[in-house]
């Protein structure tokens, strides 16, 4: 029998959960003038693949062998560094964080796509709805602020290299499902962190000057990022599983590019046009339409 704050927790894990996720998107923001994004990613991972090791050791995970290992460190690679270093990169050149979450918001359409591609998942006419509705809410969304400077604010280049987040985290997910899906949580994640943060070393080092100022913002950054995002949140996510309550937060997900914009509104001004809170709505119901909300008993 559990207590009632045991279950009012694991009730509102799942919206918990929405908000961390979202605060990624505000902390990309925060960090951008005092840490260049490679950098910031480069320092995070490896102390996220360290917490994680260290949570394997005390609850005796079991860990995976070299075969399995690489194939979890592949998996980090583009769910973590694919993922997080173009939207790092977008919004350090101006990208909004409101309408980057957005973008990367798609990625459940194009995951249910690769699916079907790679895996040979059976995808019916509704992913190929939500998919066309996505890319009409993007464009939407894109279009009132777009810019065809070189860099800088929403451009087809930063436009483009965001979502080329949203495909990274997707193939990520598709490549987890078919070849490292059987890893314990913690064991994984470390070696997960681990390919991610060899990755983005070797690109801090390659494309950048290694910039961290060391002010608060830079350090607060770096702190919410490993102990709110890194850690927090996937304790949350391992609670859902464990619960049986993951279809929740698939139900949820189509709040964070909301959550991130009223977010970013409230600590950096970022506004939103007529058109744009427009296509936030049809992204939000094209996600909708390839994940529906499930019901599950807690």
């Amino acid at each position: 029998m559990k207590s009632p704050s045991v279950r009012f927790l694991i009730a509102a894990a799942p919206l918990l959960f929405v908000v961390m996720w979202a605060t990624g998107f505000v902390v990309a923001r925060l960090s951008a003038p005092h840490v260049e994004p490679f950098t910031f990613l480069a320092i995070r991972f490896p102390i996220a693949g360290v917490i994680f090791a260290v949570i394997a050791l005390l609850v005796k995970a079991p860990w995976p062998g070299s075969h399995a290992a690489f194939h979890a460190a592949v998996a980090g690679t583009l769910m973590h560094a694919a993922y997080l270093a173009p939207v790092y990169w977008a919004v350090a050149h101006g990208m909004p964080a409101g309408v980057s979450a957005l973008i990367i918001g798609l990625q459940p359409l194009l995951t249910a796509v690769l699916a079907a591609l790679i895996l040979s998942e059976a995808v019916g006419p509704r992913h190929w709805l939500g998919l066309a509705v996505g890319i009409a809410g993007v464009a939407l969304v894109v279009s009132p602020k777009l810019s065809f400077a070189a860099i800088g604010g929403i451009t087809p280049l930063t436009t483009l290299v965001n979502l080329s987040g949203a495909i990274g985290i997707a193939l990520g997910t598709v490549y987890q499902k078919r070849f490292a899906a059987n890893l314990h949580l913690a064991s994984g994640g470390a070696w997960q962190y681990a390919g991610a943060g060899i990755v983005m070393i070797a690109a801090a080092l390659l494309f950048e000057d290694l910039r961290f100022d060391g002010s608060f913002n830079a350090w607060f950054a770096l702190g919410w990022s490993v102990i709110v995002l890194s850690l927090a949140a996937i304790t949350l996510l391992m609670i859902l599983i464990r619960e049986g309550a993951v279809g929740k937060v698939a139900g949820l997900i189509f709040l964070v590019p909301g959550v991130a914009a009223l977010m970013a509104y409230g600590l950096y001004g970022e506004t939103l046009t007529a058109l744009q809170l427009v296509g936030m709505v049809v992204c939000a119901a094209a996600v909708l339409i390839v994940n529906p909300p499930q019901v599950s008993r807690l």
